[in-house]
């Protein structure tokens, strides 16, 4: 039987011959699309908190159901003189967020559902959220049940002194209301802690499920539905004003569902909760369409095949969330899969899918909370595991925009860039220095990963084309790792909040893993003169390596440090790639050695300090050849994620000893957690052949009225 993982603030059952647990996740993902498209609940109750944007910004979602003329919050803050119903059960999937409550009266359970499937590229794309309610009789009698929804002006806006336009619209089969920003200043600003202020916000409710009172109005309209079940059907048409005004005026959408008589059948209703962003990202000063209009031509006509495929993707949700959890149980165990579970939206919403002029996709991550770069090398490199696993081509669509980017006039430099920008601008390397200095750059870091990746796509869609493409720049960052991979220089690598290191071994790590990687491309394209070449490099420096990064038990932080040691966690690509370029035993005495340097919440990065990475400790516990030595290291991150004070989307780097955030918060990187179903090729094999089942060319676009205009 499949094995279901509950997480939340007060229950979590575990099926048959699992321990009962609780994972109280830190953060819970409610809307998790983008990163500016991105509502959560930081609290163990929904009504205990406003909703958020993942930097911690209010965005309020409120919700009250009216039971025989009784009311009671069921979302969001606001209104605490009306009483909350008890939230008894919490379920967190890879698409969907489940909660339970219940009054004297009526069980309610709200679904936020995100089919946000990656072998599915162009459902993936859509910026739609369900939100779902089911409602029957708790106490065996029949009830008259409403309930009402509305959304803060706020889903759009930056600033909460941003003036905002709000209007409703009818389009085949919804009724739709949206907010947007007076000012629509489309990819004006750019940085790291910032919300969306242009497009438009949505919500859309169906025709086809019956009545609905719908206004865009604000929020006085919730105190009217509190005393009278029913909003005022007259738009405010006092605009534009700020989602900062005065309470009760603030501007809100407002909506009520009439579920009518309810007994001991449930009875279900469904919104959608969309954001359309024109344009989505600039990538050398070209604006890019977000992807879904590789299928629509316009966003009337995305809500309408939207709302079409509902039912559809509604029960495609449910399997793939109980296929995934399956596998991610036998593979590592019920902690391990709750925080797989609760990486994978986390993961997806720190991207963008976008298409270039030519529909070709682009996957671009933004660094949450760490300085708000785009495309990261060493952002993706940790994060692509769960993409090489549940679909390659989104590994590609990453690594695209930064090839071609590195193999223009802009990047002059004969190692692999750090990024293209800062999001939403994806117009050259600014970090560090930039495209013209060296100072500050990754260079061994960058290279290394590019081909690692490169490698690993190779490796899992079993065909060399992408490699090919790239081969001159794949060549020359493999040239430069021959001559300054193996003992690096002082240099940042991705942990740079270390500061700069000289000699690093982990380091040198994964130069060694490339330049084998290297070869084993090669040798795929027919080179085998440089096949041969590389691998032969790449074995002696690992043969050096051992007895130079030997102390005891353990290997060095750095070839010249003694006393000292650190993950290493680069080493899991010599089993997943099939390169066995290191003696077996490295990996294992370091296993041995991390088992004895545990603290409470995990093992540290190295001997420098106690915070660590969650993404590089999974990494370092797959090298182990045994569940049991595996789940010693992954299960403080369990203890950690349930006990943090630090109510954030999950944060990759925090203290080991207290459970407190260092920095850093819903990041792409937790993806790289999924790194330990690389290490398993059936199941691998598996999955990409349902990617294979799933992948069609893009669909002709559904003729409908072109982009909508801002509104005005």
């Amino acid at each position: 039987m499949t094995a279901v993982l509950l997480l939340g603030g007060s229950t979590a059952v575990l099926a048959q011959q699992s321990p009962v647990m609780v994972l109280r996740a830190p953060s819970t993902p409610l809307v998790a699309h983008d990163p500016y498209f991105s509502i959560w609940s930081a609290s163990d109750r929904l009504t205990d908190s406003p909703t958020r944007h993942w930097t911690g910004a209010p965005q309020p979602l409120n919700g009250i159901v009216r039971v025989d003329g009784k009311d009671y919050r069921y979302l969001g803050d606001a209104d605490r003189g009306i009483p909350a119903l008890e939230e008894t059960h919490r379920e967190i999937t890879a698409t969907r967020t489940i909660v339970s409550l219940q009054s004297p009266e009526v069980e309610v359970r709200i679904t936020f559902l995100t089919p946000a499937f990656p072998d599915d590229m162009k459902i993936m794309a859509r910026p739609i959220t369900y939100l779902i309610w089911d409602v029957k009789s708790r106490d065996g009698a029949k009830h008259d049940v409403s309930v009402y929804l509305d959304a803060d002006g706020a889903m759009a806006t930056d600033r909460s002194d941003e003036p905002v336009f709000w209007s409703r619209a009818e389009i085949e089969g919804l009724h739709v209301l949206r907010v947007g920003s007076a000012k629509q200043p489309v990819l004006e600003q750019y940085g790291d802690n910032l919300r969306i202020n242009w497009g438009s916000f949505y919500l859309a409710i169906p025709k086809s499920e019956g009545a609905a009172e719908l206004s865009a109005g604000n929020q006085a309209y919730r105190d009217r539905f509190a005393a009278t079940g029913h909003i005022p059907q007259e738009d405010d048409l006092t605009q534009p004003r700020m989602p900062q005004s005065r309470y009760p005026s603030a501007p809100a959408l407002n909506a009520v569902l009439p579920f009518g008589t309810v007994g001991a059948t449930v009875v279900t209703r469904h919104v959608l909760l969309a954001y359309d962003d024109i344009y989505s990202v600039e990538y050398m000063h070209q604006r890019l369409l977000p992807y879904w209009h590789v299928e629509f031509a316009s966003f009337r006509a995305l809500l309408q095949g939207a709302e079409r495929d509902y039912p559809a993707l509604n029960a495609r949700a449910e399997q793939y969330d109980a296929d995934l959890q399956s596998d991610l149980m036998n593979a590592g165990g019920a902690e391990y899969a709750a925080i797989a579970t609760l990486a994978f939206r986390q993961c997806i919403a720190a991207h963008k899918l976008v298409e270039d002029a030519d529909g070709v996709p682009f996957f671009l991550p933004k660094e949450n909370f760490s300085n708000g770069s785009i495309s990261t090398v060493d952002v993706i490199y940790p994060s692509a595991p769960m993409f090489l696993f549940l679909n390659p081509k989104l590994v590609e669509a990453q690594m695209e925009p930064i090839m071609r980017y590195a193999q223009s006039g802009h990047w002059k430099f004969p190692f692999a860039p750090h990024d293209l920008g800062v999001y939403p601008l994806a117009n050259g390397q600014l970090y560090g220095g930039g495209e013209l200095s060296e100072d500050d750059q990754m260079p061994v870091e960058e290279s290394g990963d590019m081909i690692l990746m490169a490698a690993a796509v190779v490796h899992a869609e079993n065909n060399g084309s992408f490699a090919a493409r790239y081969w001159p720049l794949l060549t020359k960052w493999a040239e430069y790792l021959m001559a300054k991979g193996f003992d690096p220089e002082n240099q940042l690598s991705t942990d740079d909040f270390a500061g700069h290191l000289a000699h690093n071994t982990n380091l040198s790590i994964k130069a060694i893993e490339a330049l084998t990687a290297y070869s084993q491309l090669a040798d795929r394209l027919g080179d085998r003169k440089a096949a041969v070449q590389y691998e032969t490099a790449a074995r002696s420096m690992a043969a050096k390596w051992v007895p130079m990064a030997k102390e005891g038990d353990h290997y060095l932080l750095a070839f010249d440090k003694t006393n000292t040691w650190s993950q290493k966690y680069n080493l899991v690509w010599d089993n997943i790639l099939g390169l066995h370029i290191f003696p077996r035993e490295v990996a294992d005495q370091e296993i041995a050695f991390y088992k004895t340097h545990l603290n409470a919440f995990g093992l540290p990065l190295d001997n420098r300090a106690t915070y660590t990475k969650l993404d590089w400790t999974v990494w370092s516990a797959t090298l182990a050849r045994n569940p049991a030595d595996f789940q010693a290291l992954v299960h403080p991150i369990f203890q950690f994620l349930n006990q943090t004070t630090d109510r954030v989307p999950m944060t990759d780097w925090y203290d080991t000893v207290s459970a407190r955030a260092v920095g850093f918060q819903a990041r792409s990187v937790v993806g790289g957690v999924y790194i330990k179903l690389l290490a398993d090729p059936q199941l691998w094999s598996k999955w990409i052949a349902r990617t294979h089942k799933t992948a069609v060319s893009p669909a002709p676009k559904v003729l409908g009225v072109t982009h909508e205009r801002p509104m005005r």
